[in-house]
């Protein structure tokens, strides 16, 4: 049985690959925990939430499965 909370290997595979689909899919996964971490001051702030989600995206573009 998979675990629902985990992204499937074959979507951070694709992801990593630079596929559109996969990164917006990993996106949506983590827009709950971006979403929280962007609040300032009891609001959501797009500046930062759009400097998360940037994060996410170098990063998953940088990941390489060979270390």
């Amino acid at each position: 049985m998979r675990n629902k909370k985990l992204i499937p290997f074959e979507i951070i595979e694709k992801a990593v690959a630079g596929e559109p689909e996969a990164i917006k899919a990993v996106l949506q996964h983590y827009s709950p925990r971006i979403k929280y971490l962007s609040k300032y001051r009891g609001h959501i702030n797009d500046d930062i939430q759009d400097r998360l989600k940037a994060q996410l995206i170098k990063a998953i573009l940088q990941f390489r499965f060979d270390r």
